[in-house]
C-alpha cells in the first residue's frame, strides 16, 4: 500500500489550504481546478451548479459504470472540499477529498458491481450547512441510490487513553482511544456498516460502527455532514469519519494541518473502504 499512501500524500499536499468560498477565493479555486483536473483523467468531470444567495457554487461529479451491463442503484459517495474561514482543513476535509480521488483511479482500474458516482461537495461549511450535498440530493428526485457515502475526516488516530470522547451515553459502548474510525448510518444501512467494518478491519484499522434511527434527530452530532440530506431522502446513507471534535483537537481551527494526521491509518482506511465497497 506504499504507492497508495505516497498518492493521498501528493493529494493532501495539494488540497490543504485555506479554501473558503468567499474569504480564501483563490485557494477554493485551486483545489476546484485540482478535483477537475483529477477526475478528467478517468472520465468526464461535470460540474454541477448551484446559488446561495447571488453567488454561483460548483459541485463537481464523475460517473463510473459498473463491471457489467446488468442494471444495477448506483453508489453515491461524497466529500466537501471547502474549509471554515482561517483553517487550511487537512482533516476536514482534505482527507475525504483525497481518498474521493483515489476511488476515481481504482473504480476506473476495477470497477464495482454497481455503477459509482463520486462528488466534490462545495459549500459545507459556514452558516448553510450542507448547502451543496442538499442541492445535489433535490436534484437527484425521485431517482433511486444503492447507497450514499459520506467521507467525513479520515486521518486523525490517537492512540492515548480518554483521548476519543462522546456523546453522553455512548462512552459505555465503544473505546476511549482515537485510534478507530467511525461508521455511522441509518438503520437501513445495518448491512453495509457490517460489511465496510469488515473490509476495513482486514485492511488493518480499527473501526467502529453506529446505527441511528429517525434521521439522526435523535443524536444530533450524527448529522453533521453531506450524509443528512440523503438520510432526509429516505435513502441508505452513512458517513465514514475519525469523529471531529470529538477526537481532533485541531478541527476549524489554523492548526489543521499535514503533520498532524495519520497517513498510515488514513491509507488502510482508503484500502479497506475501495475493496469493500467494490463487493457490496
Amino acid at each position: 500500500m506504499l504507492a497508495l499512501k505516497e498518492r493521498l500524500r501528493s493529494h493532501l499536499q495539494e488540497i490543504i489550504r485555506e479554501r473558503d468560498a468567499y474569504l480564501a477565493t483563490e485557494g477554493h479555486f485551486y483545489v476546484q481546478q485540482y478535483i477537475r483536473q483529477e477526475f478528467s483523467q478517468w472520465g468526464i468531470a461535470e460540474s454541477h451548479e448551484f446559488l446561495v444567495g447571488a453567488k454561483t457554487h460548483s459541485n463537481w461529479v464523475l460517473n463510473l459504470p459498473a463491471q457489467d451491463q446488468v442494471n444495477r442503484s448506483e453508489i453515491l459517495i461524497g466529500a466537501h472540499y471547502d474549509t471554515v474561514p482561517g483553517s487550511p482543513g487537512a482533516d476536514d476535509n482534505a482527507t475525504g477529498i483525497s481518498v474521493l480521488l483515489e476511488m476515481a483511479r481504482a473504480f476506473h482500474a476495477e470497477p464495482a458491481r454497481h455503477p459509482i458516482r463520486l462528488v466534490a461537495f462545495d459549500f459545507e461549511e459556514t452558516s448553510y450547512d450542507r448547502a451543496g450535498s442538499t442541492h445535489y440530493a433535490h436534484s437527484l428526485k425521485e431517482q433511486p441510490l444503492r447507497l450514499m457515502i459520506s467521507l467525513e475526516m479520515l486521518g486523525y488516530c490517537v492512540s492515548d487513553p480518554n483521548s476519543q470522547n462522546y456523546p453522553i451515553g455512548l462512552k459505555y459502548f465503544y473505546p476511549n482511544q482515537g485510534d478507530f474510525i467511525g461508521l455511522i448510518g441509518n438503520l437501513k444501512s445495518i448491512p453495509d456498516l457490517i460489511h465496510l467494518r469488515r473490509n476495513i478491519r482486514q485492511a488493518g484499522v480499527g473501526c467502529e460502527w453506529l446505527p441511528v434511527p429517525n434521521k439522526g434527530k435523535i443524536l444530533p452530532l450524527t448529522r453533521r455532514s453531506d450524509h443528512a440530506p440523503f438520510w432526509d431522502r429516505g435513502d441508505r446513507a452513512l458517513m465514514i469519519t475519525d469523529t471531529a471534535d470529538l477526537r481532533n483537537p485541531n478541527y476549524h481551527k489554523a492548526s489543521d494541518r499535514l503533520e498532524t494526521l495519520d497517513l498510515d491509518f488514513l491509507t488502510g482506511i482508503c484500502h479497506g473502504l475501495i475493496t469493500g465497497i467494490r463487493s457490496l
